[in-house]
């Protein structure tokens, strides 16, 4: 491959389906872990089917404004939300509660390479949908649920959402300024992070129990937990726990690790963050902020000794860089190989260069012709890459089609389904 174009199949090569072009999903999850999951899929070319509650759909379409615009440009009632989590899904209505709507689904789990679920624990067992029946009647059925705490243990009933699990799972104890300083107290992330990290590891757990069933010809259980996933997301902070027994704490913008500095500095009209993790690094930024003397002092040689009097160096510093203006001392500790970075808003981030030359907003059309701003998918495949096929999609706009295509119904079929209340 060329260095300028390193994500390119070469010309010889034939075009390739997409990566899970053939793969058939259930999408009963709803909120953003598991419709993140499936969403990842689709993305990656699976048939991604969501099953939606008849009149009410999915918990998020209301949760706006803003909502996406229809042909007119007339806001709908789906929001802008929703469409972060669905695209390139069809959505199909059907009654859960309703007898003929969960034999409609038992047919439909028949046809499916996966199925993922987001219900309270013992929810859908009342309604034959869990994963002992389904798996009894489709063994190659990967069956994979999302909930709080898991299906075992003593919170296996509560619910709960990102927030909650941000504090229950120790994030927020670290995250914000350290008690008695200004603004001190607990923080949660600014984005849904148990959310978005248990969807991805859902998906990394679909692909693996998929894989497996080439060798097997089985499915299997997926157990997911979001607070599972948050104890997961600070690895090398629980290290440092479990081998010293110091709990970590807040530290604000500063790091508690062995990299120092590893901060956001007051620039004098601005912020940057500037990570220094070796002595070349440490050494390029004294020459950029002119302090030789910090540079040749003995008690700094050395990560570890750095660390060990931060406070002193840290308040050397906050001096240096309080003289300095951002676009200056950044270009400069850019030519000294120094990682460090502006703190950007979302506009600043998607007018950067590097973001359109990566692609990172794309416009993905909806059935009435609108096109809808997203995040594109931060996969980069050479011969299979993402396609972006369609927004989100209105409440059970693909029911005939899904119903035709998996289980080859026929009009007279979906009209007595309607007629039972299995269909929205």
């Amino acid at each position: 491959m060329s260095a300028t174009a390193p994500f390119t199949s070469t010309p010889s090569t034939a075009p390739r389906r997409p990566a899970l072009a053939g793969v058939r999903v259930i999408d009963l999850a709803r909120v953003l872990a598991g419709p993140m999951c499936a969403q990842t899929l689709a993305d990656l070319g699976a048939d991604v089917v969501k099953i939606e509650r008849p009149g009410i759909g999915d918990d998020t379409r209301p949760w706006g404004p803003p909502w996406l615009p229809d042909a007119h440009g007339t806001p709908t009632r789906d929001s802008a939300y929703f469409s972060s989590a669905n695209r390139n899904k069809r959505s199909i209505a059907i009654d859960l509660a309703n007898d003929a709507g969960a034999a409609l689904v038992r047919r439909l789990a028949c046809e499916a390479d996966v199925l993922i679920e987001n219900f309270k624990v013992g929810d859908l067992a009342r309604r034959g949908l869990d994963y002992a029946t389904l798996a009894a009647l489709n063994p190659r059925l990967v069956y994979c649920s999302i909930t709080g705490f898991g299906q075992t243990g003593p919170l296996r009933e509560r619910p709960g959402y990102d927030y909650i699990f941000q504090g229950v799972g120790g994030l927020m104890s670290m995250t914000g300024h350290p008690d008695g300083e200004p603004g001190g107290g607990p923080m949660k992330v600014g984005a849904s992070i148990v959310d978005l990290s248990t969807g991805l590891y859902a998906t990394i757990a679909i692909l693996a129990a998929l894989r497996e069933r080439d060798a097997s010809g089985l499915g299997q259980y997926i157990d997911m937990a979001l607070f599972d996933t948050v104890a997961a997301l600070s690895p090398h902070q629980v290290a440092a726990y479990f081998q010293n027994g110091n709990v970590p704490t807040r530290t604000g913008t500063s790091s508690g690790g062995i990299m120092m500095p590893y901060e956001t500095f007051q620039c004098a009209d601005g912020h940057l963050i500037v990570a220094c993790g070796n002595n070349t690094q440490w050494l390029s930024l004294c020459t950029a902020l002119g302090r030789d003397d910090l540079a040749r002092d003995p008690r700094l040689v050395s990560p570890s000794s750095r660390q060990i009097i931060r406070e002193f160096a840290l308040g050397e510093l906050r001096v240096s860089f309080a003289q300095c203006k951002v676009d200056d001392i950044a270009a400069t500790l850019d030519a000294g190989g120094v990682p460090n970075g502006r703190i950007n808003d979302m506009k600043q981030v998607f007018e950067m260069p590097q973001a359109r030359e990566r692609g990172l907003r794309v416009e993905v059309p909806r059935s009435d012709g609108t096109r809808v701003p997203a995040v594109g998918n931060p996969i980069r495949l050479s011969a299979t890459p993402v396609a972006y096929r369609n927004a989100a999609p209105k409440l059970g706009e693909h029911s005939e089609a899904v119903l035709t295509d998996w289980l080859r119904a026929g009009p007279e079929e979906i009209d007595q389904l309607r007629a039972a209340g299995a269909l929205g």
